[in-house]
């Protein structure tokens, strides 16, 4: 039994919507006869089961027990397709609370356990859908939320689908934490449905992602799920802002959240999309980018989206090798991936590009001069430094996507804001004193063009970085794309997205270069998500919407190349 105050811990509270629906359905009902449906006085009994399973006053088994009785009462209505709104919303309900409650109450003390149970006179003997291709195992999730539980800080627009079936947020928090999963745990959405056989009755949580539509009561139903919920559960911090300039400046106290991080459970079946994000920012930059893309079935079916979270301050290349160590690290623990997409903004961008080239002492000799031989004399392979200039493509990597990426650098840099962050970014202190153990300042001086000091991200962003001669010369080694802001303008090739100008992001090799009327801060916008939409579509051999073919015609620059 539990407390009568257990709503407050275990029970899930009702929520406003709900509450407002069952006594939407008592008055309809008390008010008068005629406006009952004929034939449907199921209602009125599935509405009173509902308010009964809500009550704080009785054993979870009860509870559980009721909430079983309301389904079972509207489940006909579902199998023969004559439900009302009202019926599939009782029966959502049901399924989404009666989820939530067996995980959550007495710890979990009646989850996943075949149990029998009595409402009304009718005994209903429950277990729970073991793991499919389209089932998620019952053990997996440590929690469920209700979707309007959750806030929506970054995202305007959610993304729904109606259906049958209680939609929920599956949450997976384990300790110790588990590799490449965020500090509050792994998100998903799941649906929730009950399939009764007489009085035998079966839980089942669906992968509505992966298979929209499932056989619900022995018909073929499109299933109710929520997917913007999931990548709204990663709260920003209310200072996001102040956390990414920080991230920048005091690199040290941030080296232990550098990582790549999953924002969906793993699927060897989904393809990986890494995002970067650029200078001062955080993960968090990708929210909406990623919650648009989760608008399209065919994304959400083949794709599973990742980000690599990094402060920004320290040198550039030195990111990029803790970004190919951590896709190395994937490579490890799950070695049956799908191949990479990458795409990169601002800064981030150029951490992708050195995924995708190949670097050697030789390469470096040519375009710098002979002192760098000297360099990688005296350096061991395995060291940081000689490690994060030379490297190999990663053949895991099949396509690459650059948004508003300088890589030729900014003069943004080279003038007083730029000079300011220079003098204001602080390395972590083991950077620092492994690059001064490792170049002499001459050496410095030809390998990144900083004199009397120690270079940073802001100083490699400079257009006169010796480095980016050789980088720059190195071919990209799959196929590539450009999404390049330009305010609005529309005056490309003279144009700029106010920190970066086209000239410095465009590449002549691209695949297609679509250009967005945004600024710097373009991630977000309705035509890159449109572009990435496309380009994820090409990548599965698909063809893109008319209505995305038409955005990404009139965001298309006139010297723009398309696939």
């Amino acid at each position: 039994m539990l407390r009568p105050d257990r709503m407050s811990t275990n029970h899930p509270r009702t929520s406003l919507g709900f509450r407002l629906t069952a006594t939407a359905t008592s008055l309809a009902l008390l008010t008068s006869c005629a406006t009952q449906p004929a034939g449907r006085p199921q209602a009125a009994a599935a509405a009173a089961s509902l308010r009964e399973a809500r009550s704080p006053a009785v054993s979870a088994e009860a509870c559980a027990a009721d909430y079983l009785r309301a389904a079972a009462l509207t489940a006909p209505d579902i199998k023969n397709g004559t439900e009302d709104a009202m019926a599939r919303e009782t029966y959502n309900s049901a399924s989404a609370e009666l989820t939530i409650l067996l995980r959550s109450a007495d710890e979990g003390r009646l989850w996943n356990h075949p149990l029998t149970l009595t409402a009304d006179g009718f005994t209903y003997r429950l277990r729970l859908q073991p793991a499919s291709q389209a089932i998620w195992s019952p053990d997996y999730f440590t929690w469920f939320l209700e979707p309007n539980k959750v806030k929506h800080t970054l995202i305007k627009k959610e993304v729904t689908q109606a259906g049958v079936g209680g939609a929920l947020v599956g949450v997976r928090s384990v300790f110790p934490r588990e590799n490449f999963a965020p500090s509050k745990g792994i998100s998903a959405p799941v649906t929730a449905t009950l399939d009764f056989h007489g009085t035998d009755v079966t839980l089942a949580l669906r992968r509505p992602a992966k298979q929209p539509t499932a056989m619900v009561e022995g018909v073929t139903q499109s299933l109710a799920a929520d997917y913007s919920a999931p990548i709204s559960y990663y709260r920003p911090p209310n200072n996001i802002l102040l956390v990414g300039l920080m991230a920048a400046l005091r690199g040290g106290n941030y080296t232990e959240k550098t990582g790549l991080y999953f924002l969906q459970p793993y699927d060897p079946d989904r393809i990986p999309v890494v995002f970067v994000h650029g200078l001062m920012s955080t993960a968090f930059t990708w929210v909406q980018t990623i919650n648009g893309l989760l608008a399209d079935p065919e994304v959400r079916k083949h794709y599973q989206f990742w980000v690599f979270n990094y402060p920004t301050g320290n040198p550039i290349l030195y990111s990029a090798l803790r970004l190919r160590e951590e896709l190395d690290k994937v490579d490890k623990f799950y070695p049956n991936h799908r191949p990479y997409v990458l795409v990169g903004h601002s800064m981030g961008g150029m951490l992708t590009r050195a995924q995708v080239i190949t670097l050697t002492p030789a390469m470096w000799e040519r375009g710098l001069g002979a002192m760098t031989k000297e360099v990688f004399a005296r350096n061991s392979p395995n060291s940081i430094v000689i490690r994060s200039l030379t490297f190999q493509a990663n053949p895991r990597i099949k396509r690459v996507v650059f948004v508003c990426t300088p890589h030729r650098g900014s003069q943004m840099a080279s003038g007083g804001i730029g000079r300011l962050g220079i003098s204001l970014i602080s390395l972590p202190l083991s950077i620092a004193t492994t690059m001064k153990d490792a170049l002499t300042s001459a050496e410095l001086v030809q390998l990144t063009g900083a004199a009397n000091r120690l270079p940073n991200s802001v100083w490699g962003l400079r257009p006169t970085n010796p480095a980016f001669k050789v980088v720059n010369d190195a071919p990209i080694r799959v196929p590539y794309h450009s999404i390049i802001g330009d305010r609005g303008r529309g005056d490309s090739p003279n144009s700029t997205d106010g920190v970066v100008p086209y000239w410095s992001s465009h590449l002549d090799g691209a695949q297609s270069e679509v250009i967005v009327p945004g600024p710097h801060g373009s991630c977000a916008l309705p035509q890159t998500i449109d572009e990435l939409d496309r380009i994820l579509k090409l990548h599965l051999g698909k063809s893109a919407t008319k209505r995305q073919q038409q955005t990404a015609s009139i965001a298309r620059a006139p010297n723009s190349v398309s696939p």
